[in-house]
């Protein structure tokens, strides 16, 4: 399935004070998520951007039935997962924020609350849990108070807002910080308010 293939950027790992996973959308190569390094660098971050075969993470809508997305869909969870675990020899839990876009927010959220602990953050840009129905069998953990921010806009053609609110409440209940943003007429993409909000709280605020 997907290969263990790793684009990085910003500080090494081994020096780095905190390191972000971003997680590319359908049809996207890493190189296009980690433009949101540029808006996160400050000089002490690790960027890594896992890379999908053929830049798709699982072939059909994250809606179906999971069982239809499989080998492809588990095959990702772990990808993601041998990431978290690698950064872990470096850095806490808690200096790791995971990020991702359609697919890859999707991935964010799963990954995450199938083992929910205190992460430095969580960004669901336009995205939700996976399946026909969300799973809640398979997710374990306490976020403690993990920073979440989960985005979607009012008529995505990809994400109903149905999921997104699904998404939201599981979460939440899973003891997550969540701030859930709804954006009137924007587009399938992230936006330089989403960017900003995330930037403000998940960074700035702790400087």
């Amino acid at each position: 399935m997907h290969s263990y293939k790793i684009t990085q950027q910003g500080a090494p790992l081994h020096q780095a004070d905190k390191a972000v996973i971003l997680i590319h959308g359908r049809g996207a190569p890493p190189e296009d998520i980690l433009g949101l390094a540029d808006f996160f660098d400050d000089g002490k971050t690790y960027f890594a951007a896992p890379e999908a075969e053929e830049y798709t993470w699982y072939p059909y809508s994250f809606m179906v039935p999971s069982a239809q997305n499989q080998p492809w869909l588990d095959s990702a969870l772990e990808n993601i997962s041998t990431l978290v675990q690698n950064i872990e020899q470096h850095l806490q839990t808690e200096k790791i924020f995971i990020m991702g876009f359609s697919q890859g927010a999707c991935l964010a959220a799963e990954v995450t609350a199938r083992n929910a602990r205190r992460y430095g953050g969580i960004g669901v840009f336009t995205g939700g849990l996976i399946g026909s129905a969300p799973d809640t069998s398979r997710y374990k953990g306490d976020f403690d108070q993990t920073k979440v921010f989960i985005s979607n806009g009012d008529s995505d053609p990809h994400i109903p807002l149905t999921r997104t609110d699904e998404t939201a409440k599981i979460m939440k209940k899973m003891g997550a910080d969540l701030v859930k943003e709804i954006f009137p007429g924007r587009p399938h993409t992230i936006n330089l308010e989403e960017i900003n909000k995330v930037k403000e709280w998940f960074f700035t605020s702790q400087e």
